[in-house]
């Protein structure tokens, strides 16, 4: 089996290849597990080095748009034989709200020049779209439901949510069209993200939990009270591969399909923090409000009824606590009691 993963390069795209090399075996829409042969990551940067040294990783640098146009001569022999495809890459919130064409041009540009290179191959491949809770936004005018679940109509709210609601249209589209198999999964905000802070609102929701543990004064811009749907890192892998793995029938309605969420506010983060790592960590937190970043997060939905992801098998993180000692012992951190 060979298998493609665009933001290869990327936090999650990375954590998706190595669970997947680790694995070594992979099953295909309900088919017997085949030997994963290859994995090429296709970033605008290279893999780190572990990855690159793994001789069943391919590494492709380069534009999206570029890379996968019908027309060009990358695209046929990128994809020819690779059955998957986790299509990761995106340009993320907070930067689509301040470069609308960075956006459209990321997230929707790239997304259908994918799609076209998957029709042009004739052989149906499947493929995994990394979409976001973000296509569901709170306003006066269409309140969302104190629970979304998986009939909920998205009223996205921000230029990424609605980028990410058109990927949705475009894979189910296609996938009615038979020339893909389509999976698209809707991802709850990942926390706790290791490295530096990106471009994405919801950032802070690491940050106020990674810095402070490296020793580093973390901002919170929202209220203790403000609710989030969380996922950790490899809840979050976990789903993205169970929908590749999944049958047709498993799967059912090409609509997309919300991952098991925690609840949880930013003041039980903080607490949870407080009791693993003492409170001089936790002191590190200031709560400074961001009316801008607010204004993005707090729209989000914190409840999520994902049916659809437990009848495949998937549930949600515990606690918080637990995602914070996990990732304090990536580190070789130990959590306090523990």
């Amino acid at each position: 089996m060979h298998i493609v993963i665009t933001g290869g390069a990327g936090f999650l795209g990375t954590r998706l290849a190595r669970e997947l090399l680790a694995r070594g075996r992979l099953s295909l829409a309900g088919s017997a597990q085949q030997t994963i042969q290859s994995i090429t990551l296709v970033d605008r940067v290279a893999p780190p080095a572990d990855l690159a040294a793994d001789s069943r990783i391919h590494a492709v640098t380069g534009d999206l748009n570029g890379i996968f146009e019908q027309n060009t001569a990358a695209a046929p022999v990128l994809l020819a034989q690779h059955a998957i495809i986790f299509h990761m890459a995106a340009a993320v919130s907070g930067e689509c709200e301040a470069d609308f064409d960075l956006g459209m041009r990321s997230n929707v540009d790239a997304t259908r020049a994918l799609l076209q290179a998957c029709r042009a191959l004739k052989t149906c491949p499947t493929v995994v779209f990394a979409s976001s809770l973000a296509v569901f936004g709170n306003s006066p005018q269409q309140a969302l439901p104190a629970v979304v679940d998986d009939n909920t109509l998205p009223t996205p709210q921000n230029s990424y949510g609605i980028q990410k609601f058109i990927g949705e249209q475009l894979v189910a589209d296609y996938a009615r069209k038979g020339f893909i198999r389509g999976r698209n999964v809707r991802l709850m905000t990942v926390s706790v993200r290791p490295g530096k802070p990106n471009g994405a609102a919801s950032s802070f929701l690491s940050g106020m939990i990674r810095e402070p543990l490296a020793g580093i004064r973390a901002c919170c811009p929202v209220p203790r009270e403000t609710a989030f749907a969380l996922s950790s890192p490899a809840r979050t892998v976990e789903g993205l591969i169970r929908a590749a793995q999944a049958s047709d029938a498993e799967w059912g309605a090409r609509t997309a399909v919300n991952l098991p969420a925690l609840s949880t506010t930013a003041g039980d983060m903080a607490a949870a923090l407080e009791r693993l790592a003492g409170k001089e960590v936790a002191e590190l937190i200031d709560w400074t409000p961001d009316a801008a970043v607010a204004d993005i997060v707090t729209r989000w939905p914190a409840r999520i009824d994902a049916a659809r992801a437990r009848a495949l098998g998937l549930q949600p993180d515990g606690d918080f606590a637990e995602i914070i000692a996990a990732y304090m012992q990536s580190l070789g951190m130990t959590p306090l009691g523990r």
